[in-house]
């Protein structure tokens, strides 16, 4: 099979880790008589401060004939953030309507967590975050700005279809997983969206008898991401509280430089999205020390997504042994000296012999 792939190497690091990355994809492809044909596309904050947008305005219609996006990063020093994500990132989710992210977080072989006790496959979890509305939507405004009056007003959309559309997806995998569901809100707080949010959960509970179903507001669901993260399963949460969340997994699995990400558009009418959780560290931009594992990752899910499973398999089974072999480089992130480069062919060498 041939595949159209749009690539966006974004700000930051996500350039130098794409790179590297892009051919390995095309000679593992080949190797699963997978073809990967790849389009680069110069969007992001460097075009930003050069013409003003981060993308041009025909940009979703250019994307929308592609099979699947990969995204390295969006986020620059110069520019500001709320600028970035709603220049690049949102635009793509919400107008391809990518209501589904799924982001694995799990503790591998080789590669310490910050948390004591915790070995190889105790952390194993999915969080699925809501990715096209909630805190996330852009409703709202600014009145008598520059005055002493000054007033702000930002509000949170949830829609029951988007609402479905990741809690339905959540309960399928804790069904073919551990038959375990933790549901995350902020419901005694915020008693309209969230006891809406949670209303949606336990109608399509009702589905799926064989999955239980935790309940957690967000704030004590951080601190059992620490204190017991080997008790989670599947996490359905909102954009914001799955993004906190996420970032959590990444830190306490080793490093957010494992950490993959999908946004899924769930009726296949629009092209899907991956990318790494990582963002941009500008702080290592330049340096050729970024860990590209997560980029790796989320392009076996991306295989996953257009039905490619044997070449997911490949790559993340190829990942797995080079994370557990002592001898193989690594990049800063987890302990080792190693460049993005060194890393990349590293595995492409374990595919390819």
């Amino acid at each position: 099979m041939a595949y159209e792939i749009a690539v966006i190497p974004g700000d930051g690091i996500g350039n130098g880790i794409v790179e590297a990355v892009e051919p390995l994809l095309i000679q593992a492809g080949k190797a699963k008589d997978v073809e990967l044909d790849t389009t680069w596309f110069d969007w992001g904050s460097e075009r930003y401060m050069q013409q003003g947008e981060m993308m041009p305005s025909d940009g979703l219609d250019t994307l929308e004939k592609y099979d699947a996006i990969l995204l390295g990063a969006v986020g620059h020093p110069d520019v500001p953030d709320h600028v970035t994500l709603r220049g690049l990132r949102l635009p793509i989710t919400k107008g391809f309507q990518q209501d589904v992210c799924i982001r694995p977080t799990r503790l591998y072989e080789g590669v310490e967590s910050p948390l004591k006790n915790q070995s190889a496959g105790d952390i194993d979890f999915r969080v699925y975050r809501q990715n096209t509305e909630g805190e996330y939507a852009d409703v709202g405004g600014r009145e008598h700005q520059g005055t002493s009056n000054e007033v702000a007003v930002q509000s949170a959309v949830f829609t029951k279809k988007a609402t479905e559309r990741i809690v339905r997806p959540a309960f399928e995998a804790a069904s073919n997983r551990e038959g375990h569901l933790t549901n995350v809100t902020k419901s005694n707080a915020q008693a309209y969206g969230m006891v809406f949010w949670d209303d949606v959960v336990e109608e399509v509970s009702q589905e799926y008898p064989d999955v239980t179903v935790e309940r957690l507001l967000v704030d004590a669901a951080s601190m059992d991401f620490v204190r017991r993260p080997n008790e989670f399963d599947v996490i359905v949460a909102s954009n914001l509280f799955g993004d906190i969340l996420t970032d959590i997994g990444g830190a306490i699995s080793g490093s957010l430089g494992l950490a993959p990400s999908t946004n899924i558009n769930p009726t296949g009418e629009y092209p899907s999205m991956f990318e790494p959780v990582h963002g941009s560290a500008f702080d290592i931009m330049g340096e050729g020390i970024a860990n590209p594992i997560a980029t790796i990752l989320s392009s076996a899910m991306m295989m996953d997504h257009l039905g490619e499973e044997d070449l997911a398999e490949v790559l993340r089974e190829t990942v797995e042994t080079q994370l557990a072999d002592p001898d193989a480089p690594k990049t800063p992130d987890i302990g080792g000296q190693a460049t993005t480069v060194d890393v990349v062919n590293d595995i492409e060498s374990r595919i390819i012999d």
